[in-house]
């Protein structure tokens, strides 16, 4: 018979913000959001975060700023050097 360690049978499943930030990043991959304009960018965010707030209805307007915020900054392009690193300037 095994033991259980306090505290790790009381594991819930994931909060709703985990949750809809996951879902998020799914959706941002499966429909092609970092291709597109940044205007368009932003009315997908728009249309996504009205989604996700009446899925996850426990999810605080500030929660749904937060998520916001991490979905525009995955999309946003890598900063590209200008010339390869060690070169000279």
């Amino acid at each position: 018979m095994s033991k259980r360690k306090p505290g790790k049978g009381n594991e819930s499943a994931p909060r709703a913000f985990e949750q809809a930030r996951d879902e998020m990043y799914s959706h941002i991959l499966r429909c092609g959001v970092l291709e597109a304009a940044v205007e368009h960018q932003a009315e997908w965010f728009d249309d996504t975060m009205e989604y996700l707030g009446e899925r996850y209805e426990d999810l605080t307007d500030e929660e749904l700023q937060q998520l916001r915020q991490l979905g525009e900054r995955y999309c946003r392009p890598v900063i590209q050097r200008t010339s390869p690193v060690g070169a000279a300037r």
